[in-house]
């Protein structure tokens, strides 16, 4: 009996000390939708929170502490019988060295999401085939929070990631929809996946992992040091700047940054390039103007 409890509570703590990679907050909201019957939603709701979270992404072992913590939100704007429209937004955060601090990684907001689903519907991923847009959509999220936190620890540490998201798209072009096709100047996940993996858009990575790694983990060492090599690197997206149509890349990270450079340069040690970093972020960032006004 002692050696079954032993067995039990050992097998217990592997599965805690290793589980999956995402600790995802899912909301399926549906207050646009009539009617006081939202069983439907709630339903997938759970099913999707537990297609991210029980699912094994990786072949890493990861601890509670490790996992990414994210959010998925998908608001419905119109449902018939078991065709749904809606829209999904994607945010993930990153904890910062010697901080309680949680840094914001993404921030996506995707108003293309139309795909159906019946209640109780099985939730399953096949790489190698697009069987539904809802899992297609879900899992190619899923891939790029994966890919963008890995490349904030290490340089272009989320290939792997990115490319397994790169697959999905392939797979799911065959539905026709448009958020999966190849269309100039389309703000979709082609393009999304597309510019992450493009090589004359290395700069993009590289700033992520210089941002946070160089940047934003050693500032409880030496903030002023800290706070200069973010400044150099948010200069050098300027570099970045009208290579592509749209600038796509530029809007996800200042979609999920704004905030956070907008704090970090409003107080603490003054940097060499505060004023030149000002005119990159109006140039590269205008939709922002607001925000870069309050840094003083």
């Amino acid at each position: 009996m002692r050696k079954l409890l032993f067995i039990s509570f050992f097998l217990g703590a592997v599965i805690c000390s290793y589980g999956q990679e995402l600790n995802c907050l899912v909301t399926v909201n549906s207050d646009q939708i009539p009617g006081s019957n939202k069983q439907i939603f709630k339903t997938l709701e759970k099913s999707i929170s537990e297609f991210l979270n029980q699912k094994k992404w990786t072949d890493k072992s990861v601890k509670p502490q490790e996992r990414i913590n994210c959010a998925m939100t998908i608001i419905v704007t119109s449902w018939e019988s078991n065709r749904f429209e809606a829209s999904i937004q994607v945010q993930s955060t990153r904890p910062v060295y010697g901080t309680s601090y949680a840094s914001p990684i993404l921030n996506i907001k995707d108003d293309d999401f139309t795909f159906r689903y019946n209640e109780f519907d099985q939730f399953i991923f096949n790489p190698t085939r697009f069987d539904s847009n809802l899992v297609s959509t879900i899992a190619f999220y899923a891939y790029t929070i994966l890919g963008a936190d890995a490349d904030t620890f290490a340089l272009k540490g989320g290939q792997k990631y990115y490319k397994e998201a790169e697959n999905v798209m392939l797979q799911a072009q065959q539905s026709g929809q448009v958020a999966w096709a190849n269309q100039v100047g389309k703000q979709n996940r082609f393009m999304l996946i597309d510019n992450l993996l493009s090589a004359k858009l290395n700069q993009f990575r590289t700033v992520a992992y210089n941002y946070h790694r160089n940047g934003l983990d050693k500032m409880s060492d030496n903030d002023k040091n800290a706070k200069q090599i973010v400044e150099n690197n948010l200069i050098s997206m300027q570099g970045l700047f009208n290579k592509t149509i749209s600038n796509f890349l530029i809007r996800v990270f200042f979609d999920a940054k704004a905030d956070e450079i907008v704090n970090l340069y409003s107080d603490g040690p003054a940097t060499r390039s505060k004023q030149r970093l000002l005119q990159v972020l109006q140039k590269i960032s205008p939709n922002n103007n607001s925000k870069w006004r309050k840094i003083n």
